[in-house]
């Protein structure tokens, strides 16, 4: 038996990482409470095991009278005195009996007690290994798929990556080497639960942190940031050094960088704009290239009105919505876009607004000069004094129109 016992000490020790001492209690407890249960019931026990040599000693603590009336928790004194002279009425003794005396129960008793230990050391080392790691990115390998989750070997546990963490367009072979997000560590009755992600913004801003040294280090901050994953991600970054680009420092030289990280998230394409503090700039920042021709604020339900041109408006909401929902999470703004149209938009009044705009002409003058076919600026290429006279215009008026054409008003 004590063979046994040191073989399953050393073996707890070496390859698990248990303590002597720590197996010790808990086999001494276990068979304890099991021998106090079987054939020694109602008697007190006291068991020692030597660490070095695995031998176990087994005592029954027993109290001296001078008329016994139950033997398992009481010893007459003229025994007690042979065993330990000069005790006397009332102390308690201690008396070695044989181990393999507490019974087949005990011993089963205490080969769970130790499996037992295992299974709750295994699970608390997981979360000791695992728990500084929340917020990391780790590397695994894919196992297997149950139901729509997917179970990954991170080498001293075993993870899972629920489908919603998941990136819709990626497909997990078992044996694949995939990188994920640490996101938490859950308590469940089984054991400490790790749960990863791919699909979290958390994954990309981490990897940004790792490939970026700027943001490593502090000099470049992402202030802002936005995600669909698989498909498109926003980041608005700043920078506390004005000799440093904050997005030039994120693309990289030739975007060696932001391509590190595409490739990682399989082709998602990545967006890095500058920050601002101050909601129209950061607007128009987000929706580049199109440009907004005008946009409303709304600060008590705290919603944007962005009115762009016809030919910038797929631009703006893009595919199924996707760069205008992108844009209104960065901003932290409800967004809401619509096609510009100019008040009372008239192409004829538009033309001669425009003349009079350019040249300072009389706005009837301008009028003329648009119904007779000059309706913008370049139409004057080419056009002479003469055929202004032709057209109706008197003489004087005629050149009136060439010297200002030739000689626009200063800005």
């Amino acid at each position: 038996m004590s063979s046994e016992i040191l073989s399953v000490l050393e073996y707890m020790e070496k390859e698990k990482g248990i303590g002597r001492a720590d197996m010790i209690s808990t086999i001494t407890n276990a068979l304890k409470t099991a021998a106090q249960k079987g054939v020694n019931s109602g008697q007190e026990l006291k068991i020692e095991i030597n660490p070095k040599n695995g031998q176990m000693h087994a005592w029954a603590v027993l109290k001296v009278v001078d008329s016994v009336s139950n033997p398992k928790t009481e010893i007459h004194i003229e025994k007690a005195q042979a065993l330990k002279p000069g005790v006397l009425l009332g102390e308690f003794i201690e008396k070695e009996i044989d181990p393999s005396t507490l019974g087949r129960i005990a011993a089963q008793t205490a080969r769970q007690a130790v499996m037992q230990r295992l299974r709750q050391f295994e699970k608390d080392r997981i979360y000791d290994d695992f728990k500084d790691q929340v917020g990391n990115i780790v590397t695994g390998t894919v196992r297997r798929r149950e139901r729509n989750d997917l179970y990954v070997d991170l080498g001293k546990a075993e993870a899972i990556m629920p489908g919603k963490e998941q990136v819709p367009a990626e497909e997990y072979q078992p044996g694949e080497r995939i990188r994920c997000l640490l996101m938490s560590i859950d308590s469940t009755p089984r054991g400490p639960e790790i749960i990863l992600s791919r699909a979290s913004p958390k994954f990309v801003r981490r990897l940004f942190e790792l490939e970026v040294t700027e943001i490593a280090d502090g000099t470049v901050k992402i202030e802002a940031f936005a995600r669909e994953p698989g498909y498109r991600t926003k980041i608005a970054v700043t920078s506390t050094d004005p000799k440093v680009d904050p997005v030039g420092a994120c693309v990289g030289a030739r975007g060696a960088r932001v391509k590190t990280i595409v490739r990682e998230l399989g082709g998602e394409k990545i967006d890095i704009i500058n920050y601002f503090a101050e909601p129209k700039a950061m607007i128009m920042e987000a929706l580049k290239p199109a440009v907004p021709r005008e946009i409303i604020i709304n600060e008590k339900d705290h919603r944007i009105l962005l009115k762009v041109a016809t030919d910038d408006l797929a631009v703006a909401i893009g595919r199924k919505g996707q760069n205008a929902r992108l844009t209104s999470r960065l901003i932290g703004w409800r967004l809401d876009i619509e096609e510009f149209k100019a008040m009372g938009d008239d192409p004829r009044q538009t033309a001669i607004d425009s003349l009079v705009k350019t040249f300072a002409l009389d706005a009837v003058i301008a009028g003329r000069l648009v119904d007779m076919g000059i309706n913008s600026p370049a139409a004057f290429q080419d056009v002479e004094a003469d055929d202004l006279v032709d057209a109706g215009f008197t003489s004087e008026e005629a050149q009136d129109i060439i010297t200002r054409v030739s000689q626009p008003p200063q800005a």
